[in-house]
């Protein structure tokens, strides 16, 4: 007796599609990261950007083990480039907290402030500036007499500090000088009628 039972194909299951998306979004984030941290203001941006470029990735690491994804390389770049970018990111708070400090510092130091002029002019007109604060004032002398001094205390920024003087009409050579705490800052000279010797922007 034949059996004329036909045998059915049975169905070959089809393997699950690799699951990359983690590890390639892990990536493109801690690209952004990388870029975007060493802008200043923007930079802000690249901290959560690399920490989560660094959490995806590390998961696309963890899928490519298991089986589940394909992108090995891709994953590993993204590691890469996130703690980069958190380096950067780090770096960036180090020097602008140590500019921060620089700048708070000079701020509040106190300085001792002597001005001198020297020459053979016989009337000399003279600007010097002295600090109350945070303003600086212009104090004019004329013909005076030289040698001359003045010492006045400052405390904080002096950019925009002037020292100018200025020989009479009779002529004769002037010369100024500038010593801020002990060390001498600024020299100048000249001579002749109305020349001026100008120590300004020490």
């Amino acid at each position: 007796m034949t059996d004329h039972t036909q045998l059915q194909p049975q169905a070959v299951p089809q393997a699950a599609p690799p699951r990359n998306g983690l590890g390639t979004a892990g990536f493109v984030l801690g690209l952004l990261g990388l870029v975007f941290s060493p802008i200043p203001i923007v930079g802000v941006i690249a901290w959560p950007l690399a920490v989560l470029g660094l959490i995806l990735s590390a998961v696309g690491i963890a899928r490519v083990r298991a089986g589940k994804a394909t992108n090995k390389g891709l994953s590993i770049a993204g590691v890469v480039v996130s703690v980069l970018g958190l380096l950067v990111s780090i770096l960036w708070v180090v020097v602008i907290g140590k500019a921060i400090g620089d700048v708070n510092e000079q701020a509040t130091q106190h300085h001792t402030i002597t001005y001198e002029v020297s020459g053979d002019a016989k009337a000399v007109d003279i600007e010097y500036s002295t600090f109350d604060r945070n303003t600086i004032l212009i104090n004019t002398e004329v013909a005076a007499a030289v040698p001359w001094t003045k010492t006045v205390e400052a405390t904080g920024f002096l950019a925009g500090a002037q020292f100018t003087a200025t020989a009479g009409p009779d002529g004769g050579s002037v010369g100024c000088k500038v010593v801020v705490d002990g060390k001498e800052a600024k020299t100048a000279t000249a001579a002749g009628p109305g020349a001026s010797a100008s120590c300004t922007g020490f």
